[in-house]
């Protein structure tokens, strides 16, 4: 399971260190490296990417626009990435620049995935998007029973 908040810097050649504890929960040196849905991208073990790139490709049909426009946004982009013998990625210039990446970056593991972040970027997506936090908190107090019965 890939979780952890994690601060790395990219050095002058593009190429950002993954955590030992996150490469320790990899399998293999190869991960592929896409755009993220927000300001972001995203990184994922190739069986991860493998299921949500047909996944994605079954749900949505080439002859609907949006489904073009997630495809050409999320999976045209992706690019197989080696894990080097330090635990560096190179990240492609072209991903580096949409996703607006400058020196210090943020990794962060959600699960199945890893997203990389400017670390600007995020702090004002966290700012702008924290009333909506709040109103998704609530909502899933009702679905969330796990603290009900955590006493017991």
């Amino acid at each position: 399971m890939l979780t952890g908040e994690f601060r790395n810097a990219l050095d002058d050649k593009g190429r950002l260190s993954i955590p030992a504890r996150v490469r320790a929960e990899l399998t293999g040196d190869t991960l592929v490296l896409t755009r993220g849905v927000d300001q972001c991208l995203w990184l994922f073990p190739p069986e991860e990417w493998k299921a949500l790139s047909e996944s994605l490709m079954r749900a949505a049909s080439p002859f609907t626009k949006k489904a073009r426009l997630l495809q050409r946004r999320i999976i045209a982009p992706a690019q197989e990435v080696e894990l080097d013998r330090a635990g560096r990625i190179n990240i492609p210039a072209s991903l580096l620049q949409s996703a607006g990446l400058s020196r210090e970056c943020i990794i962060l593991g959600i699960n199945r995935y890893l997203e990389i972040w400017d670390v600007e970027a995020y702090d004002a997506y966290l700012e702008e998007n924290e009333s909506e936090f709040q109103e998704a908190a609530e909502e899933l107090g009702g679905f969330v029973s796990f603290f009900d019965s955590e006493g017991s």
